[in-house]
């Protein structure tokens, strides 16, 4: 499980992807509202399942023993359940794949959203523009 105050093992890159959403989504507006336009960049699709594939073959496990998830947020728990219904289909085509293979396959797919509330999209934009700006002025 995940511990307060750890970093996500692709944060580079998920970064890079929200912010993708982020500048989409504010180049299409007239009008610029913070909390529409975070509710509308974590609903965007995402370039992939931002958990590693390990996390996920674990979870997937957790799920094929009976484990309902309650212990997690309902956004992470969404995320797996919907990991888990691709990696399920991924079985029933290939049964001769591991389960860490199926899952390696699945979290490298497109994901529907980035499974992130609007706030914690604001906090990591927040800081990554800050640091972007922090370099700006380095530069000079």
């Amino acid at each position: 499980m995940k511990n307060f105050g750890s970093t996500c093992q692709f944060e580079h890159e998920r970064n890079k992807d929200l912010m993708r959403a982020y500048n989409e989504e504010i180049s299409g507006r007239k009008h610029i509202y913070l909390p529409d336009v975070f509710n509308a960049v974590v609903k965007k699709p995402s370039a992939r399942f931002w958990v590693s594939e390990r996390r996920a073959a674990i979870v997937i496990s957790r799920l094929l023993n009976g484990d309902d998830l309650k212990d997690m947020r309902p956004l992470k728990r969404k995320m797996f359940k919907e990991i888990y219904r691709r990696a399920m289909k991924l079985k029933k085509n290939y049964p001769q794949l591991t389960l860490l293979q199926i899952a390696e396959h699945v979290v490298q797919q497109p994901a529907p959203e980035f499974y992130l509330t609007p706030g914690s999209a604001k906090v990591i934009v927040s800081k990554i523009r800050k640091k972007q700006r922090n370099q700006g002025k380095r530069k000079r």
